[in-house]
């Protein structure tokens, strides 16, 4: 039962919630609102003016990018020792080790006129070495962690054109990120390399509360610094600021607990009113629930079983008001008095079924019988006593096979024989007219099957396929089959012309016409037992083959003697 179906409009436990909620939802909404607004203000005045901060802040960090990256230009155009590492060092060793050394002191003396970055350096892809000062602070482990970075970086680098290197732009080597600009020239690279921490520390004095942060992002919003920080789930204000000079942004969060926190003191008092009406809802939702609700709702619940045709629900006891006490009680006994009512039709329905089923057992075909007879009297004429008593056994066999109508179920094996006797009978009579064939996996010899089932079938198509004009072929299959449960499929199909559309029409439409004469009637009656005796479980599918014939497939619950 959905809670929707629960809440029908028609329902008390709907008319009692919505004639609350009538009175609740517009205070409650207009305090929402003049909540949600002022909120709205505050957050707009702090996002502007946060927004204002990082813009000069990060016009403050462009302007020292920018300073550095004039220096790089400067090196590019009037430093002729950069021309010379462009060349193999084997062709003039002497004039390569003094553009190094001139560029190394060059790059000494110049990186102390420019705090704000770690590094200068110089790479020759040429000669694959790298030149850079030497920070006092670094160890020797570190800066040789950074000069491998640095290689491989320009590496990764070397294919790209000179408008690739126009701006600042972020680099990951192991878990930090680094800014880093190029320069090049020829196959000469120079550069500056800066920590993007170290970027942000004139930030750290700014106040963002004790759980704000300024971040620097990639262009896809990765954070550059603190990343232990980003991973927290708290809800932030977020104002951020494109930076000029290279591909990356300045971040600031701000918590919105630090921004709403200083909110009017009436607005705090909105806040109560509506968690109070909140609270009250549901506090007076349980209680009507206990005394009226839960009541009612055990006893349409157990109705809705009962209409469903289970018999056994009650309405159990409880403590509840004298009201519902008695017409839980006036209820279980109606429920009774239905049960035993019911129980009486069904036995006398059982007994009418049993009848009905012992009745379409004993149905013979005179037909059938008067032309056995008539074939062991020709055979008689010609003093055939072989085929005679060949005749007679077949008939004697298919006879007591008939008369035995107290049972309800018979192996598969033996409705196999009877139907294979009643099949020798007819492929005597018919000569070369009629061949059948019988195929099936002998270990499920066992199984439990109504008698009749497959001879009715097989009667259906000597009665209609055979004709004097040419020779009919009858194939009978039985296997397993089934997912979930196992299941016995018996197909049954000939070469004839099959069922009318009008049959077909007529069983797809599920009339029953077991007691009509048009044709068909055992198809009919089989279909009805097996209703009665699997209620449903079983399934008759009648068709044509693509080929040509009619075909007839019938799924049984596969049952033994142990589970029958």
């Amino acid at each position: 039962m959905t809670f929707m179906h629960r809440l029908s409009n028609k329902s008390i436990r709907f008319k009692l919630i919505v004639g609350f909620l009538v009175f609740v939802i517009p205070l409650q909404l207009l305090l929402i609102f003049d909540n949600y607004y002022a909120m709205k203000v505050v957050r707009e005045q702090v996002a502007n003016s946060n927004r204002h901060l990082a813009a000069l802040y990060m016009d403050q960090m462009d302007r020292n990018l920018e300073e550095v990256d004039k220096y790089l230009r400067k090196m590019v155009a009037f430093e002729s020792d950069l021309i010379k590492l462009d060349t193999p060092e084997e062709v003039n060793s002497d004039e390569y080790f003094l553009a190094k050394i001139n560029l190394f002191n060059s790059l000494e003396r110049d990186i102390n006129n420019y705090k704000e970055i770690d590094y200068l350096f110089v790479y020759s892809s040429v000669n694959e070495e790298l030149i850079t000062n030497q920070p006092s602070e670094e160890t020797i482990d570190q800066l040789k962690t950074i000069r491998a970075g640095m290689i491989q970086m320009l590496r990764e680098r070397e294919g790209f054109q000179k408008q690739d290197f126009e701006k600042w732009f972020p680099y990951k080597m192991n878990e930090d990120y680094y800014i880093v600009k190029i320069q090049k020239i020829g196959k000469v690279y120079i550069g500056g390399w800066v920590k993007a921490s170290k970027l942000m520390k004139p930030l750290s004095l700014l106040d963002m509360g004790p759980e704000g942060k300024s971040l620097l992002v990639t262009e896809n919003l990765e954070p550059m610094n603190d990343n232990a920080f980003v991973d927290n789930d708290d809800d932030y204000l977020k104002v951020s600021t494109q930076s000029e000079q290279g591909h990356f942004s300045l971040l600031i969060l701000i918590p919105y607990s630090a921004i709403l926190e200083h909110l009017p003191f009436l607005q705090r008092i909105w806040y109560l009113v509506i968690l109070g009406a909140l609270i009250i809802l549901p506090i007076f939702y349980i209680f009507l629930r206990h005394i009226i609700l839960l009541p009612i709702n055990r006893i349409v619940t157990v109705m809705r079983r009962v209409r469903d045709g289970n018999l056994d629900h009650r309405v159990e006891r409880h403590p509840v008001s004298f009201e519902f006490e008695l017409m839980n009680e006036v209820f279980n006994s109606m429920v009774s008095q239905i049960k035993a009512l019911k129980i009486a039709v069904y036995e006398e329905q059982l007994l009418i079924q049993k009848a009905e089923l012992k009745h379409l057992q004993l149905q013979i075909n005179p037909h059938f019988f008067l032309n056995a007879l008539n074939t062991i009297y020709n055979f008689a004429q010609f003093r055939n006593y072989q085929m005679i008593q060949e005749m007679s056994e077949y008939l004697i066999n298919y006879m007591r096979f008939m008369f035995q109508n107290n049972l309800k179920f018979v192996t598969l094996e033996d409705e196999i024989a009877h139907t294979r006797n009643y099949l020798q009978i007819q492929s005597i009579r018919f000569q070369e007219g009629f061949t059948y064939q019988i195929n099936g996996d002998e270990s499920h010899s066992k199984a439990l099957i109504p008698p009749l089932v497959i001879q009715t079938f097989v009667e259906n198509t000597i009665k209609h396929a055979i004709t004097m004009d040419e020779s009919i072929r009858l194939t009978v299959d039985i296997e397993l089959c089934g997912d979930r449960e196992p299941y016995l499929c018996i197909v049954i199909r000939d070469t004839g012309r099959g069922f009318s559309e009008e049959a077909l029409s007529e069983w797809q439409s599920e009339i029953d016409m077991a007691h009509e004469d048009k044709g068909h009637i055992g198809i009919w009656n089989t279909r009805r037992r097996l209703r009665l005796i699997y209620q449903g479980r079983a399934r008759l599918i009648i068709s044509n083959h693509p080929d040509g014939g009619a075909r007839v497939e019938i799924q049984l619950p596969f049952m033994l003697e142990d589970n029958a």
